[in-house]
């Protein structure tokens, strides 16, 4: 039986459908749960912040072990090279290009003629090759594009170096029988794997993709969850009990399938939830010297913080002595009592200095000089202001990239030389860690409240 290939799309749809970015711990969720249900391979999500999406593509593609991992490459040269940059070190890379083969999307999108995107198509494929040997081509749109014109730009593809072709159908409202003719007839016209993403716009998903693969494809593009698509289970459950018939298998862990999938949403499953919703419920928080331990854990639970009994007991205690003289503390005044209280590690990192430089005609650059067990360790980066550089220097002295989940600033004492207090919520392995600094430069504080909340984290680690 032939061996049809499952291309995981879940980040491009997910990052696509919802409102909210996903975090960096949903990505790794979602990567995770793809390679260990046996896709062949799993999409990234287009870069649109470089400096961040690096860090954490770099990060996912250390951890694939068994999947491929490809990213699109953008329009331009220059985006290829990034893109590659983002990947190179993954166990197997590739570069997708995906470019509109239809003449609405060519024209009235990319304001394209059909010339220029041939050649747009062949130099994009030609620049990949020459950074990675495998390579893929989607054409957009394809269900909708001339065939002629659809067979020109699949041919410039191969011929430039494209290792797979991807026929897409973006618009959803091909039935079955054009999906499995027009797959014949590109496989009839190439000599690489052709592979189908399929709509779920018309409810004809699977039905669309059994009939590519009769048609000839070699693989199948589905997501886990999302809007509009061919969905992983579905697709894993129609070729268990169909395969036999068609001739096809797949490499999809069908009995764990389900459960895997479950569980990974389960965890990404705060995205269902309005930003409205998450300020109403903050907005509830409101201590006074009546509350209890286990209101203040139920208050930080609202926050987003699990806290021990023992980190409880602190913030409570915290909390009277406040409460003696402002009567009562909203959500902002309970953030700033966790951070400070909470969990209190010992020092791993300590600031040794810090060089930071800003103004409207250069970018922000921040040098970080942090000290762990007798090593000074150097980091250098720009960013978008001091404190986003400073915080990128941080990571680069460390290594590694934690999301920030929130970061708050305020004065605490009134006068030119007022003292400022920063708050820093890291969030590792979906807990958060919140740390707190003060000084009467803004920079220094934020710099160390973030080592602070990542002392915290280190000392839990360990």
């Amino acid at each position: 039986m032939r061996n049809i290939k499952i291309s995981d799309i879940t980040l491009k749809k997910l990052s696509a459908d919802s409102e909210l970015s996903l975090l960096f711990r949903e990505k790794t969720a979602i990567t995770a749960c793809a390679d260990s249900i046996g896709v062949d391979t799993i999409e990234l999500a287009p870069v649109k912040n470089l400096r961040e999406d690096n860090i954490i593509y770099k990060t996912i593609a250390q951890k694939v072990q068994n999947a491929a991992l490809a990213i699109p490459v953008g329009f331009t040269v220059a985006s290829v090279v990034d893109a590659w940059e983002c990947i190179k070190n993954a166990k197997s890379p590739r570069l997708q290009i995906e470019l509109p083969v239809s003449t609405v999307q060519m024209e009235y999108i990319y304001h394209l003629k059909a010339d220029k995107m041939i050649a747009k198509i062949g130099e994009l494929v030609k620049a990949a090759k020459g950074l990675s040997e495998d390579v893929e081509f989607s054409a957009l749109d394809a269900t909708r594009a001339d065939v002629d014109f659809l067979i020109a730009a699949v041919k410039e593809a191969e011929a430039n170096g494209a290792t797979i072709i991807t026929l897409c159908d973006d618009a959803g409202i091909s039935l079955p029988e054009s999906i499995a003719s027009l797959t014949k007839k590109v496989k009839a016209a190439v000599n690489v794997p052709v592979f189908l993403q399929v709509s779920d716009r018309i409810s004809m998903a699977v039905a669309s993709a059994l009939a590519a693969v009769s048609g000839g494809a070699d693989g199948l593009k589905c997501a886990m969850a999302g809007k509009d698509v061919l969905l992983t289970g579905k697709i894993s459950d129609a070729i268990s009990v169909c395969g036999t018939e068609i001739g096809v298998e797949a490499s999809l862990k069908n009995t764990k399938i389900h459960a895997s999938i479950d569980d990974m949403l389960s965890s990404i499953s705060h995205t269902a939830y309005t930003a409205e919703e998450i300020v109403s419920e903050k907005k509830k928080i409101l201590l006074d010297s009546d509350s209890t331990i286990s209101q203040v854990a139920k208050a930080a639970e609202v926050l987003g913080y699990e806290l021990s009994e023992t980190d409880c007991g602190n913030v409570h205690k915290a909390l009277m002595q406040v409460c003696e003289k402002k009567g009562a503390v909203g959500a902002k005044e309970l953030e700033a009592l966790v951070a400070s209280y909470a969990m209190q590690a010992p020092s791993t990192y300590h600031l040794e200095s810090y060089t930071t430089s800003c103004g409207n005609l250069i970018s922000s650059m921040s040098q970080v000089s942090l000290k762990c067990d007798g090593e000074i360790m150097n980091g250098v980066s720009m960013g978008d202001g001091p404190i986003d550089s400073a915080f990128r220097a941080i990571e680069q002295c460390i290594g590694h990239h934690y999301e920030l989940d929130d970061f708050q600033v305020q004065a605490v004492t009134e006068g030119k030389e007022a003292l400022g207090s920063a708050i820093v919520r890291l969030r590792n392995n979906g807990k958060l860690y919140s740390g707190n600094g003060i000084s009467t430069d803004i920079v220094a504080a934020s710099i160390r409240a973030y080592i602070n909340a990542l002392n915290k984290i280190v000392f839990e680690e360990e």
